[in-house]
């Protein structure tokens, strides 16, 4: 197997990861309550003990009441570790505590309305982390509402944001690397069985990639939006390679497999590219927005109308409704992340969107789902697309209005 040169390796990105976390600014996180009221803020927290160990998260309770419940912390690994208080959706980030170091105990305190959540602890803080667990707020009878004024509102739903962020490429970075070495070895069938499933950290987040200039160029143009001259790198340049197309659909002329030493080469772009990714969401200065969320929402569902539906993203593997789901995940914790702060302002324009994510997300599931696999996009009849063009076109008419009911 060739020996990639970006020197991103195993060891490297730990050390990568833990260094950029330790000076990360979503210990903001651990600190802004997200929602309480009086009557919710004045009862007594609820305490709950988790562990954090080499290779589970043991929370000493799986359900709290709503209002206040505050999370002690304790590292048991010889390593720094991370903890998770997650969305029903298993990807938005609630409340986060990073750089937790052995036997120096944290606390996590957050506002919560009942609901059902997860919790979830990362040591090494890289990778998809260990002892994933179902935690349910039951309703107390306490109204649990935003606290704070607007400002305080927005710059916790933005550091949210951020974690979310940093955690998805922090995912991503591990995940490529493997994709990576089964193609370099010649192995492709592994290689194209991990391909959509990688991509969908990376299509969770892509404005976010989008908004640092050339690097969501080089990590994931279509062949068809290289311009003349430029030179076409990134995960489509290995998917055509890996599902090698008839002459017939490559312009008339027999498709040329990759060399072993062009293999490499694109492998290479293609991790330095992703870690170049991962040091941009880490350093110290960067941030998002409030209204950038909300636009993310927006933009993601763009993707979808203007590259999954009509088939153009993944047209060699089509994998699209992979794609279809990280977008419409994506756009949903950027969505979940300021609802609260929409609803207070616009809550008819949140119960519509509410309700065209549900029924959208529906009928994408009547496909599939990232963890079984999907069915094909070139198997789709027409009037299938048509449908889940409808369901597009049916959530992104009041998404649209997103970020000015949020501004207002």
């Amino acid at each position: 197997m060739i020996s990639r040169t970006t020197g991103f390796t195993r060891t490297g990105r730990a050390s990568i990861i833990v260094a950029s976390a330790a000076a990360a600014l979503m210990a903001l996180t651990a600190c802004v309550p997200n929602a309480s009221n009086s009557t919710a803020a004045a009862g007594k927290a609820t305490a709950v003990t988790v562990d954090s160990t080499a290779s589970d998260c043991v929370v000493s309770a799986a359900k709290a009441p709503s209002g206040t419940v505050e999370f002690a912390i304790t590292n048991s690994t010889d390593q720094v570790t991370e903890f998770y208080l997650l969305g029903d959706d298993g990807l938005r980030i609630v409340g986060e505590v990073e750089n937790i170091a052995p036997g120096a105990p944290r606390t996590l305190t957050v506002h919560l309305k009942a609901g059902d959540y997860f919790t979830i602890c990362k040591p090494g803080m890289t990778g998809v982390g260990v002892g994933r667990a179902a935690f349910t707020v039951t309703d107390s009878g306490a109204t649990v509402a935003l606290v704070g004024d607007e400002k305080s509102q927005t710059a916790t739903a933005a550091a949210n944001y951020v974690a979310y962020v940093k955690d998805q490429v922090a995912k991503l970075v591990p995940a490529t690397s493997t994709f990576l070495d089964a193609y370099l070895a010649g192995d492709d069938a592994g290689a194209r069985s991990l391909y959509a499933s990688t991509r969908a950290y990376y299509e969770r987040i892509e404005p976010v990639a989008e908004s640092f200039g050339k690097l969501d160029p080089e990590i994931d143009f279509r062949e068809a939006d290289v311009a003349d001259g430029d030179e076409w790198t990134g995960w489509h340049r290995i998917e055509k390679d890996l599902w090698p197309p008839a002459a017939a659909d490559n312009g008339g002329k027999p498709y040329v497999a990759l060399t072993t030493a062009e293999r490499g080469y694109f492998a290479d772009k293609l991790e330095a590219n992703t870690k170049e990714l991962f040091d941009a969401v880490n350093a110290k200065d960067y941030s998002v927005s409030i209204d950038a969320i909300s636009n993310g929402a927006i933009g993601l569902l763009d993707e979808v109308a203007n590259g999954k539906i009509t088939g153009e993203e993944e047209i060699w593997s089509h994998t699209d409704l992979w794609d279809f789901q990280a977008n419409l995940e994506g756009a949903r914790a950027a969505y979940e992340g300021v609802r609260d702060i929409v609803a207070a302002k616009n809550g008819s324009l949140v119960t519509k969107i509410d309700g065209q994510f549900t029924s959208l997300e529906k009928r994408l599931a009547t496909y599939g789902s990232l963890d079984v696999g999907f069915t094909y996009y070139n198997d789709l009849t027409t009037a299938q697309v048509r449908q889940l063009a409808d369901g597009v076109n049916a959530l992104s008419e009041p998404l649209s209005k997103l970020t000015a009911a949020l501004v207002k």
